[in-house]
């Protein structure tokens, strides 16, 4: 396939309704924020500091067997460590959204936080 270098390309005529135009005009369907928006979740937060405090528990429980304070097998260590990580990681990641939100810290809304 051969290139078309020669080919000269102009700019198209911009029509005055158009609203690309370098982001001159604003259009208010883009400034919509409902009052949903507003509300906390309160499902959702109780459910991550529950997920946060089982998946802390957990990852305590594995470490004591691993450590030897505590009766048990390695395989349940393990699999208290996964479940442990499971529980805590997303836990963890909704409590920093809803702490960040009520701290009203830029980029956080209580709108990222699903609401069941």
């Amino acid at each position: 396939m051969s290139s078309r270098r020669h080919v000269r390309y102009s700019p198209l005529a911009v029509d005055e309704d158009d609203d690309y135009n370098g982001g001159r005009r604003f259009d208010p369907r883009f400034d919509y924020s409902p009052k949903a928006f507003d509300r906390v979740p309160w499902k959702s937060i109780v459910l991550a500091v529950f997920l946060l405090c089982l998946g802390c528990l957990l990852l305590f429980l594995s470490f004591f067997i691993f450590s030897g304070h505590m009766g048990g097998e390695k395989s349940q260590a393990y699999g208290l460590l996964v479940l442990g990580i499971l529980t805590f990681l997303p836990g963890f990641y909704e409590t920093r959204i809803a702490y960040y939100s009520w701290r009203g810290a830029d980029g956080y809304s209580f709108a990222s936080i699903p609401d069941y």
